[in-house]
Order: C-alpha cells, then structure tokens, then sequence
C-alpha cells in the first residue's frame, strides 16, 4: 500500500507537469503568433471601430457577428457624416433619376415593388467614365439619399497573409451584407480589385475573385435579397467580364458638356463671395474638356489669389486689415490659364520628352 501510494503520487506529480508544460506550451506558441502577426493590432482596432459605428448608425446584436464580419463591419459608412447630396452633383441629372429609379427607389420602398420580380433592384451596377467627373460623389450621395447600409470595401481588407483568410473575408462581406439588408457595397477603382482574370494570377487572388464572384451571384439567400454591388471604375475594359455580367445596370458619367459644366461652375461658387462680371457659361464655354474635378481646381485657384493679393498688401502697408475681395472674371481667366499650362504641361512629360525635375 506505501509503494502503491507513492507511485500514484508520482503519476500525478507527472501528469500535473504535464499538464501545466501543455498549457504553457499551448499559450506560448499562441503569443508567438499573434506577435508575429503584423495585423492583430488593426484586427483589433477594426472591430473597436465597427462596434462604434454600428452603435451609430443603429445596428443591434453585434456579438452575433463573427470576427470576419465585424472586420468588414469596420468600413460600414453613417450616412450622417457624409456632406454630399444630390444638390452637390451638377450636369448629371439624367444619370441620377436613373439611379433614383432604378436601384434608391427599389430599396425605400420595398412594399410597393414586392409583388413584381421585374421591379427588385438589381444585384450590381456600374459607374464608369474619365477620372474626376463624380462617380464617387454619386456613390457618397446614394449612401446618404438610399436609407440602407453602405460598405465602402477595400482590397486592403480583403488581403491577408495566411492561406484561406482572404476568401473567409470574402465570405464575411455578403454574409454582413445580408444581415443588414437593405445594403449596398461599394468598391471604388473596380478595375484593381476584380480585373480580368488570367493564368498568371497568384493562386490567393484567383481564389478570393473566384469566391467573391460565387458568394455574389447567390447572395447564399433567395431572389428577394436586397443587397447591392456598387463599383466605380475609369477603365470597365480592365474589369472582368463575368463582373460585368453581373452588373446589368451600367451608368456612364462622361466629361461635362457646356450646359453641365456650367451648372457645375455654379455649384461650386454658390456659397462664394463672387462679381457681378463673372460669366459662369463664358468660363464654361472656355473649358471644354475639363472635368468636375478640373473646374473645382479652377476655382480653388481663383479664390486662392485672392489671398495672394492681401498678403502682398500685408507686406508693403505693414498691418493692412483682412478684407475679402470677390472672385471676378480676372481671376478666373488667370487661373484657367495657369491650370491649361499645367495640363498641357503634364500631357507633354507623359508623351514627350521628360519635364525636367527643377
């Protein structure tokens, strides 16, 4: 009996340090991972940031999404914090009652439209045109205007370093889709994410595009899902036709015309200090070829020699009280002149001989 009693102490002696090297062998080798993993801490922080902006913009029982999901979580938009709405859009009426009609209006009212299969929104549509004519403000003005979650995804979110993560992410972005239905989910610069696809692709995009596709033609739910993809894309010949195919709705947002550039000078300089001798179609007339963006550069650089000119004052009078001057005609034309310079400038390093560095 004393040699039974003291060989069970030492098998539980043995089986205690066992125990306690597998415990600490487990928790060690689970410390080496996440340290060695470069994203734990913004894993971490993602979720923090999609628990407070579900709390904002009203979204309930968050601990029933998973990890995935909660990351994905973490680029869902409040509606309340974007500044632009449909009156901030000028020149692209026609392509905005068209969305209104076709995917805004679908998704607000939901009860007038479930009787038809016809009338349910469609599960993609595409906005695609030359850089700088508003297809991201469109997407930020449908967010605000559409009443349903938006999930403005990057690729960054969809990548990771360990096999099998990026389709688990993949999976998430329509599973929280669903959950949160009525959603849309943006992707900006379509062509860098969902480009056509060929042999040489690396296995880990292959297999992300081919699960992203999979999950969006079933929306792994019924026919009466109401989940839409939004893209934004300046070269839809890059994006890959099966994408293409899947988004029927197709919206081209192409450089102004003379009566749309127009509008859009007039939006932009509504809320400005402006002369009487400016002409919004002579300065309209004058930038053919311009872009939104371009016209909104052009402006900015008018008001900015307003400063200029005070604070040459400032330098010669010494102490010459701020007084803002309008925005004429002149400074308009002197800054339509610089920016043509820059462009052809521009144009000429990229076709030409190099621009030379000083």
């Amino acid at each position: 009996m004393e040699f039974s009693g003291i060989r069970n102490n030492e098998v539980v002696g043995i089986v205690l340090r066992l125990t306690i090297f597998g415990a600490v062998t487990y928790y060690g080798i689970k410390w080496m991972v996440e340290t060695l993993d470069p994203t734990k801490k913004q894993k971490v922080e993602a979720q923090k940031r999609a628990e407070n902006l579900m709390k904002k913009i009203g979204v309930s029982n968050c601990e029933k999404l998973t990890e995935y999901e909660m990351t994905i979580a973490s680029h869902l938009v409040d509606p309340l914090s974007i500044q632009i709405s449909w009156d901030d859009i000028g020149g692209l009426d026609d392509v905005v009652t068209e969305l209104r009609d076709t995917v805004i209006l679908p998704l607000k009212k939901r009860d007038m439209f479930a009787q038809s299969k016809l009338l349910q929104p469609p599960k993609g549509c595409l906005l695609h045109g030359p850089p700088g004519c508003g297809k991201t403000m469109i997407a930020k003005a449908t967010a605000k205007e559409a009443g349903a979650r938006f999930i403005n995804l990057q690729l960054s979110s969809l990548t990771d370093k360990w096999y099998g993560e990026s389709q688990k992410l993949a999976a998430a972005v329509f599973s929280l889709a669903v959950k949160l239905q009525p959603s849309i989910i943006f992707i900006d610069e379509m062509d860098s994410f969902l480009r056509s696809r060929d042999s040489h692709d690396h296995e880990a995009t292959a297999m992300m595009k081919a699960q992203f596709m999979s999950l969006w033609d079933g929306l792994v739910t019924d026919q009466a899902c109401y989940v839409i993809v939004m893209g934004a894309t300046n070269r839809p010949q890059d994006v890959d036709r099966a994408i293409l195919r899947r988004m029927p709705a197709t919206f081209h947002v192409g450089l102004p015309s003379l009566k749309q550039r127009e509008s859009i000078l007039n939006i932009i300089l509504r809320e400005e200090y402006t002369a009487e001798d400016v002409s919004f179609h002579e300065v309209a007339r004058l930038t053919e070829g311009f872009s939104g963006s371009d016209l909104k550069e052009l402006c900015r650089t008018a008001a900015v020699l307003r400063v200029r000119e005070y604070i040459e004052a400032d330098e010669e009078d010494g102490d010459t009280p701020f007084r803002m001057k309008a925005i004429n005609m002149s400074d308009l034309l002197q800054a339509l002149t610089k920016q043509k310079k820059s462009k052809s400038a521009a144009i000429f390093g990229m076709f030409g001989s190099p621009l030379p560095l000083d």
